[in-house]
């Protein structure tokens, strides 16, 4: 089994393990108060995302009418002031016509006076990518302090140029700056009292398995899915520069399924209804003769990884 690093940038500008919990803002020096638990409720009902499906991925869950809760792992907030720096766990798999999703993890809520921000991590050809990718009106938005936490109830979301810029690339569509993301409600405890506990959202009936972000029972999930995933490389043998496939079996339909090659992860897939995923990957022409290695493996931890052999011939042996 490969070895890689946690939520982190691994080496070489690779993908970031974008489904690990986001680093912990700095409460201590930048807000009187530490968040202690709590959540943010996404409603995307009246978001501007025409032909763009979102799936949320644990820790967050996926609740009815468009709704996603997503658990506060950290941060901090001024109660007096209402500024607030809140890391959020889970992330948000968007699905459209593009042939591969985006998947945008260590999500971050930032409140400063009328201004808001949420900051995500994503990644685009291979290289990790932090963008600002909604901008949060806090204008209009109740606000109430409690002795153990704070409550914000109506922030509206809206794309920054640079999520909109993303998502047109990503998709083909258009979208513009100011496009609607819908409408945050944020609670978080401060550090005193009883910690603000995530509520656990009503499941959608328009799934017939289980929500997303949820444990579903064995006895619902898909056939035809394996207990331990399975990896094979369609050439065993071959020379650097050129193109190699890797092909996995056995993970849950529709799981995303990162890939890392030599331990750094690049890329990523998507498994089909069968469980199955495939990608290709260049070996580039600077690659080391001798021995490599390709892993498939889930983020969430959920199913473990598995990792095929392949040996890469000097262009002198090859033409021999």
């Amino acid at each position: 089994m490969l070895k890689r690093p946690g939520a982190a940038v691994l080496a070489g500008g690779a993908l970031l393990a974008l489904l690990g919990p986001a680093g912990p803002a700095d409460a201590e020096e930048t807000f009187p108060r530490e968040v202690s638990g709590g959540y943010a409720t996404w409603a995307t009902g009246s978001a501007e995302l025409d032909g763009v499906t979102l799936t949320a991925v644990r820790p967050a869950v996926q609740g009815s009418a468009g709704r996603t809760s997503f658990p506060a792992t950290g941060g901090g907030a001024d109660p007096e002031s209402g500024a607030a720096d809140i890391d959020l766990g889970g992330t948000l798999r968007l699905d459209g016509s593009a042939g591969q999703p985006l998947v945008l993890g260590t999500l971050r809520l930032s409140l400063e006076g009328d201004d808001g921000a949420l900051h995500a991590r994503t990644a685009v050809g291979g290289r990790a990518r932090d963008l600002t990718l909604a901008e949060v009106a806090t204008d209009g938005a109740a606000l109430a302090v409690r002795a153990g936490g704070v409550t914000w109830t109506g922030l509206q979301a809206s794309l920054t140029e640079e999520g909109a810029e993303l998502l047109a690339a990503w998709s083909g569509a258009e979208f513009a700056a100011g496009d609607g993301l819908g409408v945050l409600d944020v609670t978080v405890g401060t550090g005193s009292g009883t910690p603000v506990e995530t509520p656990e959202p009503t499941p959608t009936a328009e799934s017939p398995g289980a929500e997303p972000g949820t444990e579903q029972p064995k006895s619902q999930r898909p056939t035809g899915t394996s207990a331990k995933p399975t990896a094979t490389v369609t050439h065993p043998n071959l020379t650097a520069g050129s193109e190699q496939t890797v092909t996995g079996t056995g993970f849950e339909p529709g799981a995303v399924v990162l890939v890392a090659i030599d331990g750094d992860t690049r890329h990523q897939a998507v498994a089909d209804d069968r469980g199955r995923v495939e990608r290709a990957f260049p070996v580039y022409a600077t690659a080391e003769a001798g021995a490599h290695a390709v892993e498939l493996y889930s983020p969430t931890g959920e199913q473990p990884g598995v990792s095929a052999q392949f040996a890469v011939e000097s262009s002198d042996f090859a033409s021999r």
